[in-house]
């Protein structure tokens, strides 16, 4: 038995406004034509779904079942109408992120846009903190993420966090040697602060590896091969925090900002943008 979609809709208004009156109202119809429409369906269902009297109108016993697996008819009708509706939004976004921002879960956001606004074009580079910056101040990028020192720079703040010195959990420098660092490659904020950081010191230190990859860098932690600058999101089980141990001077908190480029964004920009900020914020 296949049932009219528009006569369920027309029962659950009818059974929601509590009367043909007010449902008529709000479908836009006549009340004959409601009147019509749930003659129809009790015909077809063969059994009657409404009490009716002068006063009011109730539900009979199989019109409140009926009902039930009529709200869940048209709630998978409406999902799926949503689901598949074509968006008005169309051009394209080019977005830049740093490695160390959302990790895996960066292509299911990116899938997440696609799907709700298939006639954008979205082209995402991952690229090193600096870079990125650039990038939108000469209109090769729409926004993107950038990594700043604390309160260095405006733009839509997704996250702050500390920087840490970190090694692995059995890590013990000798008396006197140097301290083994590892860094990430130019250009970089976190390679800029922590050279910053370390050259106005007297301590013994020298580079022992430097990679653009930040799986690169957390494995020279981890493996004892080198200290190295993380922030806590960055961090994996079997490191320790090392601040303030051997001299290490402190570093400053990071921001993590959503910028855009000097025009004004498209739809299509902000619908992106929109979707980072709400996934920034579930994540924390």
């Amino acid at each position: 038995m296949n049932f009219d979609p528009t006569l369920l809709r027309t029962f659950v208004a009818v059974q929601e406004s509590k009367g043909f009156t007010k449902a008529a109202a709000r479908l836009h119809l006549t009340q004959s034509a409601v009147s019509h429409q749930i003659r129809r369906l009790e015909e077809q269902v063969g059994r009657p779904l409404l009490h009716r009297t002068t006063r009011r109108l109730a539900l009979t016993e199989d019109g409140e079942e009926f009902l039930r697996h009529a709200e869940q008819i048209l709630h998978s009708f409406d999902a799926l109408a949503q689901r598949f509706r074509t968006s008005p939004i169309s051009g394209s976004v080019r977005f830049g992120v740093p490695e160390s921002y959302m990790g895996e879960r960066l292509p299911q956001v990116l899938c997440q846009f696609r799907r709700a606004f298939p006639d954008v074009r979205l082209e995402a580079s991952v690229a090193v903190n600096l870079d990125l910056h650039r990038m939108v101040q000469t209109g090769e990028l729409d926004l993107a993420v950038v990594p700043v020192v604390a309160g260095a720079m405006e733009g839509i703040l997704l996250q702050r966090a500390p920087l840490h010195w970190v090694a692995t959990e059995n890590f013990e420098l000798p008396r006197e040697a140097s301290l083994p660092i590892a860094f990430s490659a130019p250009p970089c904020i976190c390679r800029l602060l922590t050279l910053e950081a370390l050259n106005a010191t007297t301590l013994h230190w020298h580079s022992v590896f430097t990679s653009p990859s930040l799986a690169d860098l957390r494995a020279a932690a981890l493996t004892g091969l080198a200290i190295a600058a993380l922030s806590p999101q960055n961090m994996q089980p079997g490191m320790k925090i090392l601040d303030g141990n051997y001299g290490l001077p402190p570093l400053p908190d990071l921001d993590t900002l959503l910028i855009y480029g000097e025009d004004e964004p498209t739809p299509a920009v902000r619908e992106f943008g929109r979707l980072i900020q709400q996934e920034s914020a579930a994540a924390k």
